[in-house]
């Protein structure tokens, strides 16, 4: 898409991904405004970011020297190659969540139980106190109102990489407004709604399940099993706030990606494991219990 900069009239070229942009020629940010659609309706709500570059990178710092013992030696002097901070568009969701529910309950009791053991060579009588299990069937409807379920709505951070550095503190929400994203890389809705929606019933039908065994009577349950409908369904886009870094290594291997929550600091990324160091700790082991075994079988 080409946009003309509202600063110097300098002819810009903006990705089909991006909403927001910067002009080469006099730094200034410009936002694009595109037709909505229902996969990529404009954003109703954004988060600022709190971490500062700086910040952020001290954060996935200490994140990768507490993870390196096991890693090549060459991560602990990784060098940020990159660093960039994206607000990433992410759906919002909050529903009412009707489940029909069944399980079997079980209720303890105690039993004096008789039994014959041998004790000195005689055979002798006994008693002891045993516990048992005493199940019932139990049916009912489990209702819940599930607000600020978060899914992503990028194709370029998965929603397993975004769980990982949540939660995002929502008190700080702020209506959106072009302000808020103007000079920061910020990126449009890529994944189909539909797609969304199915991943956002997953993750409240995955805490209805937690909710409903907690909510379970008696000593314990089994055999538990639901069916959710959902009602009052909400779906609208956030902008949420990520630090992206780059962390390079070794010249000759892929950089480490690293996530910092932008708004939290929370971090996360995938760190290599040096297989040499694990081969050697294993050997290390196996020598030292063939050292022990060997000290104590010649007793």
């Amino acid at each position: 898409m080409n946009l003309s900069c509202q600063s110097c009239g300098a002819q810009l070229v903006v990705a089909e991904t991006l909403r927001t942009t910067t002009c080469p020629y006099c730094a200034a940010p410009s936002v694009v405004e595109r037709p909505p659609s229902r996969d990529r309706p404009p954003p109703t709500f954004a988060l600022g970011f709190v971490q500062t570059p700086a910040k952020a990178k001290e954060l996935a710092r200490q994140n990768l020297l507490r993870r390196s013992f096991w890693a090549p030696s060459s991560v602990r002097n990784a060098s940020v190659e990159e660093l960039r901070g994206i607000y990433v568009p992410a759906w919002l969701y909050s529903a009412l969540a009707e489940s029909d529910f069944s399980a079997s309950i079980g209720e303890n009791y105690t039993e004096t139980e008789t039994y014959t053991t041998t004790e000195n060579g005689r055979t002798v009588t006994k008693t002891r106190q045993v516990t048992k299990t005493e199940w019932r069937p139990l049916r009912g409807r489990h209702t819940e109102y599930v607000p600020d379920v978060i899914v992503t709505a990028s194709s370029g951070l998965p929603n397993d990489e975004l769980e990982h550095i949540e939660p995002f503190d929502l008190r700080g929400l702020r209506r959106y407004h072009d302000a808020l994203v103007a000079g920061w890389i910020t990126e449009e809705p890529s994944l189909a709604q539909e797609q969304c929606m199915e991943q956002a019933r997953d993750e409240v039908t995955a805490y209805v399940k937690k909710r409903l065994a907690a909510f379970m009577p008696g000593d314990s349950h089994r055999e538990l099993s639901f069916s959710t409908r959902f009602h009052n369904e909400a779906l609208v886009v956030c902008l949420l706030p990520v630090w992206v870094m780059a962390l390079r290594h070794d010249l000759q291997k892929p950089p480490l990606r690293f996530l910092v929550n932008g708004q939290t600091g929370k971090v996360y990324g995938r760190v290599p494991v040096s297989w040499v160091k694990v081969a050697l700790a294993v050997l290390l082991a196996l020598l030292v219990a063939g050292g022990l075994y060997l000290l104590f079988s010649s007793k």
